[in-house]
């Protein structure tokens, strides 16, 4: 547990005020993201669209990957975003939809795997240094971890956050955990009370956590600031496993979050009603 410490005690505060104003400003705004339809809701099909694939790097427990090629991703996606996005894969980790131009970079390990694309580079010593404090400006995370392996852990953090349906997994895990000698502290059943949720089925929820606020977005690679982050959690097969995506746009670019969170869940949410 952090040290009490009267000037971090007192930033903290400030975040949680800021937090609370910048919330009641995003639903009040018709321009927010909160607002925005989606824009696959217009009641036509959506076009099978190709867009360009990018072959990500990638490291891990056993070195570094090859580099998947493809010559194109057929996605099913308005013609006007595709212009402005690209496929992004690593050769064990998920792809995924985000804007032309971006830097990427993949890690994998026993726990499961991630991809991390960004507009700037993303240096591979950061990502598994113990020191570095994540990605503050745009970016986009995705993530597949196993139940089944030391990966457990994090997935029954995420159920316990998110999915009553399947509080025994979450349950048993913490009594593992104790039986190791360790507390479960980690373990809250119950959604962040700042983050929005929206229960598609009984193992797949869309999430936004805003601006300056503690939430699933943050729970991650991608750090607190000024910008909402949008994300779905997927939990897959029986254990079960969890895809975990967190997506952060610059502001010129929201438009395009509701068209990588369609295209995770249409590639990996089985029986998910469109």
């Amino acid at each position: 547990m952090r040290a009490w410490n009267p000037s971090i005690a007192a930033a903290d505060a400030r975040s949680n005020r800021l937090c609370v104003v910048l919330i009641a400003l995003a639903i009040w705004s018709p321009f927010s993201l909160l607002a925005q339809m989606n824009p696959e809701k217009s009641g036509r099909e959506i076009p099978v669209t190709r867009v360009p694939f990018v072959g990500c790097r990638s490291d891990g427990q056993t070195g570094p990957l090859a580099v998947p090629t493809a010559a194109a991703e057929m996605v099913q996606i308005d013609a006007s975003a595709a212009r402005r996005l690209a496929y992004y894969k690593a050769q064990d980790a998920p792809g995924v939809l985000a804007p032309r131009g971006w830097y990427c970079f993949g890690t994998y390990g026993s726990a499961g795997s991630s991809l991390f694309v960004a507009p700037q580079p993303i240096r591979r010593d950061d990502l598994f240094s113990p020191n570095w404090r994540g990605l503050t400006e745009p970016a986009i995370e995705v993530a597949y971890i196993y139940s089944g392996t030391s990966g457990r852990f994090e997935v029954a953090r995420i159920i316990a956050r998110l999915f009553p349906a399947q509080k025994a997994f979450a349950q048993r895990v913490i009594r593992e955990e104790r039986e190791l000698g360790v507390p479960g502290d980690d373990f809250v059943f119950g959604p962040y009370p700042r983050d929005r949720l929206t229960f598609l089925t009984d193992r797949i929820v869309e999430y936004q956590t805003p601006p300056y606020c503690e939430g699933l977005g943050t729970d991650s690679r991608l750090q607190q600031n000024d910008a909402s982050i949008d994300g779905v959690a997927i939990l897959q097969g029986k254990t079960p496993d969890l895809l975990l995506l967190n997506v952060r746009l610059p502001p010129g670019m929201n438009d395009l979050t509701a068209y990588v969170i369609r295209q995770i869940e249409r590639n990996n949410a089985v029986g998910l009603s469109k």
